[in-house]
């Protein structure tokens, strides 16, 4: 149920407890934890988590006789747990209270986005007609990334006597959050110990087992009486014991505060000291309450996205959870964008390319925060290197899945549930992800205007990727053309050819097309460069104008293969089987994971013409159709709108939309061209999680690109907003299930810019500043501009 600002939840159900605990976590950018019931340790239908943005642990598994790394985002000590049992004068002890009991009458879950509060509101009664109500109130503070709080209130009905609470802190949690990992390596935590300290502060720390990072949790429990009936330290955590006398008409409260540190941490302190002290600083319940609502009513409106309805309601869950996975906090880690959040295990909390999603809507509305994860792709820039490198190639080759040190974490073998068999993954083939952080660094820097960036640390990483390019491509005199080998798409499910002994497909039109943008955007930037910074990379990367003529030569000659009239999305893509899809979805239902299911046929779906999701059209989502007319002529190939819309249609009835990605992209495509079904795709891009459209992964993690593009397709893909060099361009494609919203940005140093579409209608507000007017390119080249401190109006 949801209405508002609040998304609730208010019934019981264990087979869809783990969604709601990934929809309900809260977080600040810093550490997140799940929304899970503090009565309930980890188990079938619960898993509590708490998750530092980049804290991860390296170990070893031994899977299908081999000995495989894995790195990990580990889940931290769980300081929410809180036991309870009735005390009743009249009668033995009860037994301890969970969501599970017999007892349960009523069970709420609300989720408050405006202030960032979760609460949870069950009643017990037993059969005698005595009743215990519990309410549980949760922050992870916005405003002071350290800390937490959660507030306890019992009240009874029909009996005295008293509550006895274990408040525990409890260290012997293990990532167990992800069913197919379960042969991997779990226990990431070691070294515990453990310690109490006056007001009823209880200390726990522990470490990391590669590379050791050190991590302090202090909670400070504070109930009426103040001091517990017995404290222990048993293995791995602390429990403090209390008895609170409580009756009709009297309630008693129990609150926990956490501060939580870590090695990592900057500027470097002792974890344990730093804990203590935030602890000791904290004020009571109520007063960090306030101040975490006032962080947020600030975060709201920078980032504001007003859309009327139902789908207003979810673009806010939406926004609530990316801006507790990277916020204001981020822009001071060397983290990335994690594709699940911190919500949970799934994907062990790696960065893929999904910053290409998170990015346009972070550089509109907080662009220190977009600058900042561009800024762990430059710190990691030695490691691409290195990578490319040891393959015999130049440039930099950024991994498919990196986490801490920007090394290749992509796994070698993975599970397939269906069958239960462990397979070669090949999916580090995606070279295409090179491609995705030089296509964020050169938007980023047109649409915020940040060409400090952009000429340091942006034209490192940028250029380096072109080389790589440029390297990567060998000239078939044939053809008379460079084609790329090797590599798998975004497709995913195509990582070989039928019977070939070696993997990867050759010249997929997605990588090919965007390695040749990269090159053109290389030789562009190092035109417009000033001619001191110029000399000083040409020197620093050994760049001479041979190097640069390839540069110039592959980027105009790079194959793109072709088949009954449309884009391919390889070579020999057109030559595979077609599936029997309706066949496929009467026996199976969902074919989702067609991949999957294939295998556990002993087939495999790289004999046949089918997709997970958009490969090709990916093009369509990065490119405006006048850009990828430009781009595909560059190439030396006509894509006019005949041509595209054919493309679109062939693939798009080929693919099986196993990612939440897919329905999104394809939306965002199907819009720009008006499409008839553009709307369907659009509304399952925003139902992928609230409603679990890929059959229980989002208990394991919400999917952080999907829920940000979705933002990003209401702001620039139906406004057809792009923010560039000479202005803010707006060529609108409205769908009438959407036809009128809102939203703020920031552009070139104005901030707080506000943006409103109505029925054939724009309206800008530009605040009042020292900047020069906002120019505002309409279609067919009209200019306007709006200077600071007002409004005006545009038809469209």
């Amino acid at each position: 149920m949801k209405t508002g600002w609040m998304w609730r939840y208010d019934r019981y159900e264990p087979e869809r407890e783990r969604l709601v605990e990934a929809l309900c976590t809260l977080g600040n950018g810093r550490f997140a934890t799940r929304g899970s019931a503090p009565e309930c340790g980890a188990g079938a239908s619960h898993y509590p988590g708490t998750y530092l943005a980049g804290c991860y642990d390296r170990r070893t598994s031994a899977v299908a006789g081999e000995r495989v790394e894995n790195e990990d985002l580990v889940n931290l000590p769980n300081w929410t747990l809180l036991r309870y049992r009735c005390l009743p004068d009249d009668g033995p002890p009860g037994d301890w209270l969970t969501p599970d009991s017999e007892d349960l009458l009523h069970y709420d879950v609300q989720l408050d986005l405006r202030a960032g509060v979760l609460t949870r509101s069950v009643l017990f009664r037993d059969a005698r007609g005595r009743g215990l109500r519990v309410g549980h109130t949760r922050i992870v503070h916005m405003g002071d990334s350290g800390l937490a709080a959660q507030l306890t209130r019992f009240r009874a009905y029909g009996w005295s006597g008293a509550v006895e609470v274990e408040s525990a802190l409890d260290g012997t949690v293990t990532n167990t959050g992800v069913e197919r990992y379960r042969h991997l390596e779990k226990h990431h935590l070691t070294q515990h110990r453990t310690g109490f300290d006056p007001g009823g502060v209880a200390w726990l720390t522990c470490h990391t087992v590669d590379p050791g990072v050190q991590i302090a949790s202090a909670v400070r429990t504070v109930t009426r009486p103040v001091r517990p009936a017995r404290q222990a330290a048993p293995s791995a955590g602390t429990v403090q014991t209390y008895h609170l006398p409580i009756g009709p008409g009297r309630s008693v409260t129990v609150v926990k505060t956490l501060a939580l540190h870590a090695s990592t941490d900057r500027p470097a302190a002792d974890p344990l000291t730093a804990a203590r002290d935030d602890l000791a600083r904290a004020p009571a319940f109520p007063r960090l309450l306030a101040t975490h609502g006032a962080a947020w009513q600030r975060l709201w409106e920078q980032g504001e996205l007003s859309v009327p309805g139902e789908a207003g309601r979810v673009l806010r869950l939406h926004l609530f959870h990316l801006l507790q996975t990277l916020s204001p906090h981020t822009a001071d880690l060397d983290v990335g964008v994690p594709a699940r959040g911190l919500h949970g295990e799934a994907y062990r909390g790696h960065v893929f390319w999904d910053e290409l999603f998170v990015l346009p809507y972070f550089s509109l509305h907080f662009p220190e925060i977009a600058r900042s994860l561009l800024m762990y792709r430059h710190r990691r820039l030695p490691a691409a290197r290195e990578a490319a490198r040891r393959v015999g190639a130049a440039g930099a080759m950024y991994p498919w899945q990196s986490a801490s040190s920007g090394r290749e974490e992509t796994q070698e073998v993975h599970l397939n549930p269906r069958s239960g068999r462990w397979l070669p993954d090949f999916s580090r083939l995606q070279r295409h992800v090179g491609s995705a952080v030089a296509y964020n660094v050169w938007r980023y820097a047109r649409t915020t205007g940040d060409l400090g960036f952009l000429y340091s640390a942006g034209a490192e990483i940028l250029l380096e990727i072109a080389r790589h390019w440029s390297g990567a491509a060998d000239f078939d005199p044939g053809l008379g053309r460079y084609r790329i080998r090797g590599v798998v798409g975004p497709d995913e499910y195509h990582d070989s050819y039928p019977g070939a002994t070696t993997p990867g497909i050759d010249d997929n039109a997605y990588t090919n097309v965007t390695a040749a943008w990269v090159l053109a955007r290389g030789l562009d930037l190092l035109a417009e460069l000033p001619d001191f910074r110029r000399t000083e990379l040409a020197e620093q990367l050994s760049l001479d104008d041979g190097e640069l003529d390839r540069w110039e030569d592959v980027s105009r000659r790079l194959y793109v293969p072709f088949h009954q009239g449309v884009v391919s999305q390889f070579e020999g893509y057109g030559d595979l089987a077609e599936l029997d899809w309706d066949g496929y979805r009467d026996r199976y239902g969902d074919i989702r994971r067609l991949d999957r299911i294939l295998e556990a046929e002993g087939d495999t779906v790289n004999r046949y013409q089918a997709s997970k999701q958009a490969d090709t059209l990916m093009l369509g989502y990065l490119f405006r159709p006048d850009e990828l007319a430009a781009l595909f002529a560059r190439l030396g190939h006509r894509l006019d709108d005949e041509v595209w819309r054919s493309t679109v249609a062939y693939h798009l009835s080929r693919t099986s939309h196993g990612s939440t990605l897919s329905s999104l992209v394809h939306g965002w495509v199907l819009a720009r061209q008006k499409g008839a079904d553009a709307w369907r795709y659009c509304e399952e891009a925003l139902l992928a999680d609230v409603a679990d459209v890929q059959g229980g992964t989002t208990g394991e993690g919400i999917h952080l690109g999907a829920m940000a593009g979705t933002l990003d397709l209401v702001e620039r893909g139906f406004t057809g907003l792009e923010a560039g060099v000479d202005g803010l361009r707006v060529a609108p494609v409205p769908l009438a299930e959407i036809p009128r919203f809102a939203f703020t940005l920031c552009f070139h140093g104005h901030r707080g810019v506000r943006v409103r579409m109505l029925p054939g209608r724009l309206a800008v507000r530009v605040p009042p500043s020292p900047q020069n007017p906002l120019v505002v390119v309409l279609p067919g080249e009209r200019r306007f501009t709006v200077p600071p401190g007002e409004e005006r109006w545009f038809r469209l």
